[in-house]
C-alpha cells in the first residue's frame, strides 16, 4: 500500500452498496424492459450510474490511515479511520496517509569527512507522520522527500566531522541527525524518531594503515608499560639492598633460599661465583645433593635385583 496513494480505493462495502443497488434498480427496471427494450436499456444505464455513485460515496479506512478531502479543489477535512461518506464529483480524495512509523534507509557514498578521508556511511531513518493535513498539502511527496532530506542532513554531518568522531561516537552522530531532519521535516507534519548509523564503510587501504598505526600505538604502550615496570623493579632491588647490607644474615638466608628453588627444576644449571659458594658452603650443599641422588638410583637398582632373584626361584 502506498502512503501517499491519491487513486480511489475500493473497499468491500463499496463493492457490497454498487451491486446492491444496481441488482435493485434491475429488479425494479424488470417490468420497464419487458414493455420496451430501448426504454429499458436506458433505464439500466441510469441504474448502473446510480450504484456507481452510491458506491463512490461510501468509502473505509483502516485504522492507521487518515484521508484529506477537497472540496471543489479546496481542504475540507481528514477523514478516517472507518467508513465516511464524501459527495461524488464536488469532493475528492487528495491523499491516503499512512500514520504508521516508516523506516527509510539513507546512504551517503564516497563523502569527504572534516579530515578529507572518502567514506561511505549507511543509516536508517524513523519516522512517521503526525500532521496529515501538512503531509498532503506542504510537500508533493513527502515520503521521498523526507528521504532525500536526511540524506541530504547525513553527507552535511559527515563534512562536518572527523573520521574518529564517527567511528567512535555514532550516539552523538545520531542525535544531531535527528536534530537537523527534524527541523526541516517538522513543517511537513513529520516527526522524526530516531537516525541509526548502520556500518561506516572506509577505503581498504586505509583501513590498512589504521591498522598498522593501531598495533605501533599498542607496541608504545607495551614499552611504556614495560620500562615502568623495570623502574618499579629496580626500586625495590634498591630498597632490598639497603635492607641486606645492614643484616649480612637475612642476606645469607635470602641467596640459600634462591638456590634451593633452583635445584627444585630438572636438569637445572647454576653458576655462582666462588665467594658467594665459600659464603654459603654450596659444596656441602652440592655434595648433599649428589649423594641423595646416588642413594636413590642404589635403591632403585637393589629394587630390580630382587625381582629378578624372586622370578629365578
Amino acid at each position: 500500500m502506498n502512503s501517499t496513494s491519491t487513486s480511489p480505493k475500493s473497499s468491500p462495502i463499496s463493492i457490497l452498496l454498487f451491486f446492491v443497488v444496481f441488482i435493485l434498480g434491475l429488479i425494479i427496471s424488470t417490468p420497464i424492459i419487458i414493455a420496451n427494450i430501448y426504454v429499458g436499456l436506458v433505464w439500466i444505464i441510469l441504474v448502473f450510474i446510480l450504484a456507481r455513485i452510491v458506491s463512490l460515496a461510501v468509502r473505509a479506512a483502516s485504522e492507521w490511515e487518515r484521508v484529506v478531502i477537497l472540496k471543489l479543489g479546496k481542504y475540507s477535512r481528514i477523514k478516517g479511520p472507518g467508513i465516511f461518506f464524501i459527495i461524488p464529483i464536488i469532493e475528492t480524495i487528495a491523499y491516503w496517509v499512512d500514520l504508521r512509523t516508516v523506516s527509510t534507509p539513507i546512504r551517503a557514498e564516497q563523502t569527504l569527512t572534516k579530515d578529507s578521508v572518502p567514506v561511505s556511511v549507511e543509516a536508517i531513518l524513523f519516522w512517521k507522520v503526525n500532521n496529515p493535513k501538512d503531509a498532503a498539502l506542504q510537500v508533493a511527496n513527502y515520503k521521498e522527500s523526507a528521504g532525500l532530506a536526511a540524506q541530504t542532513a547525513l553527507r552535511d554531518m559527515i563534512g562536518k566531522s572527523e573520521l574518529a568522531t564517527i567511528l567512535s561516537d555514532r550516539e552523538a552522530i545520531d542525535l544531531s541527525l535527528q536534530e537537523i531532519i527534524s527541523k526541516r521535516v517538522t513543517p511537513w507534519g513529520i516527526t522524526v524518531i530516531s537516525v541509526e548509523l548502520r556500518d561506516v564503510i572506509i577505503p581498504e587501504n586505509l583501513q590498512n594503515a589504521m591498522s598498522q598505526k593501531a598495533q605501533a600505538e599498542r607496541e608504545r604502550d607495551a614499552r611504556v608499560i614495560l620500562g615502568d615496570s623495570e623502574k618499579i623493579i629496580a626500586d625495590s632491588f634498591m630498597e632490598a639492598g639497603r635492607k641486606y647490607a645492614d643484616n649480612p644474615t637475612a642476606m645469607h638466608l635470602r641467596a640459600m633460599n634462591m638456590l634451593f628453588e633452583g635445584l627444585k627444576e630438572k636438569g637445572a644449571l647454576i653458576i655462582v661465583p666462588s665467594s658467594a659458594a665459600d659464603t654459603m658452603n654450596l659444596g656441602g650443599i652440592v655434595g648433599l645433593q649428589e649423594y641423595q641422588k646416588a642413594e636413590k638410583k642404589k635403591s632403585q637398582i637393589n629394587k630390580i635385583e630382587n625381582k629378578t632373584e624372586n622370578k629365578i626361584d
